[in-house]
């Protein structure tokens, strides 16, 4: 039988129910109703095994097509911040900017954000505008403000919502800064990750209010946290299970990558397993102690790169079990990462959800366990 978008939408809620994403009925009636394929209609699909990494535009409509929109799948809609499916006839190459999210992970950041009826709710990043949508089916447009800071994106997401029969606040504009007119909101919701929280939020979600956020860095580690607005400008909250990821945020990526040159440096023994960096948790500790440096390499083979300073730090085996690691410039990069795993090995090596996080007119800082627990500054 021809696949229907209505069947389709129907399947997908199943799914999603099934597998423990979609609990709430309000957010199942919202992805049975809301046509995912008005706010995708092309998309990039990777190119298996192309190095580095090709995209093939996909434009087609008919069966397939329509059974891909309703997979759940992330849908890549744009790359290096400019190229859309449409410009192009043939493969292409460079980093994704924008694009339709998984719907699980759509609805289940819906549900952690614990919405209610008469919610206000700033969404910080439009995108394609499919999660904007459920967001006005599930509490109305006048409820929903969405800000976008590429104005190409911002246009293409206005037109499929009003396609789709939707009439959200939508804003042009940069999402750290907020949107202080519509203010104060009950909760935002952030669909790029950032490497600090934004103040402005802090002043534009009322006390009591909530923040969901994912921070990450330049080693594109990733914690999912839910925060409560104690006062304006101040906020505290814990990281969450699972493994949630986002691009981040334009303003806050990371410099263009210069191939570091390998230069000697001081070279001492580690007992450290490099390889530990390359895991969830262990990328998102080793960020955290050096969070203007960027991580290449993998398994015991590992380069760090600071960006602020021209710091490096390189591991490699020894030969006897065991490992080397090579540092220069001023920041000892390998000793602060290696201290900052040691304190969270000897916490029980715990997943980010035992991880909270304090934001105060004095900074930002994640800790293990409990606020005097072990913990680090978020970059300024």
């Amino acid at each position: 039988m021809t696949p229907t978008s209505a069947g389709l939408r129907a399947a997908l809620a199943q799914q999603l129910a099934a597998d423990g994403y979609l609990t709430d009925p309000a957010w199942r009636a919202a992805v049975e109703a809301v046509p995912r394929e008005v706010f995708v209609s092309d998309y990039f699909r990777e190119i298996d095994g192309s190095f580095p990494t090709a995209y093939e535009p996909v434009t087609e409509s008919g069966d397939r097509w329509l059974q891909t929109v309703y997979s759940n799948q992330t849908l890549i809609t744009q790359l290096d911040g400019r190229l859309r499916p449409g410009d192009t006839d043939g493969p292409a190459a460079g980093s994704p900017s924008s694009s339709s999210t998984l719907p699980s992970l759509v609805v289940q950041t819906w549900h952690q954000l614990d919405v209610q009826p008469g919610h206000r709710i700033l969404e910080i990043g439009t995108g394609t505008g499919y999660s904007t949508a459920l967001g006005a089916h599930r509490l109305g447009d006048g409820n929903i403000t969405s800000i976008e800071v590429d104005p190409g994106v911002a246009a293409r997401a206005a037109a499929s919502l009003k396609a789709a029969g939707f009439a959200p606040h939508l804003v042009v504009g940069d999402g750290l800064a907020g949107h202080r007119s519509e203010a104060p909101y009950d909760r935002l919701i952030a669909t790029c990750a950032v490497r600090t929280l934004p103040y402005a939020w802090l002043h534009q979600v009322r006390p009591g209010g909530k923040i969901l956020v994912t921070f990450s860095g330049w080693m594109f580690a990733y914690g999912l946290a839910l925060l409560t607005v104690t006062r304006p400008g101040e906020a505290t909250g814990r990281f969450l299970p699972g493994y949630t990821s986002f691009m981040i945020a334009r303003p806050h990526d990371r410099p263009p990558r210069q191939n570091p040159a390998l230069l000697p440096g001081d070279e001492t023994s580690t007992r450290l397993d490099p390889a530990i960096l390359s895991s969830w948790t262990g990328s998102w500790v080793a960020q955290l102690a050096a969070p203007s440096a960027e991580r290449i390499g993998a398994g015991c083979q590992q380069i760090l790169a600071d960006h602020a300073t021209g710091s490096q730090a390189r591991t490699a085996p020894d030969g006897n079990g065991g490992w080397t690691v090579t540092q220069r410039g001023p920041l000892r990069l390998w000793d602060q990462v290696e201290s900052a795993v040691r304190d969270w090995q000897h916490a029980g090596a715990p997943h980010q959800e035992q991880f909270g996080i304090t934001i105060t007119g004095c900074g930002q800082r994640v800790w293990i366990g409990t606020e005097d627990g072990p913990g680090w500054n978020l970059p300024v």
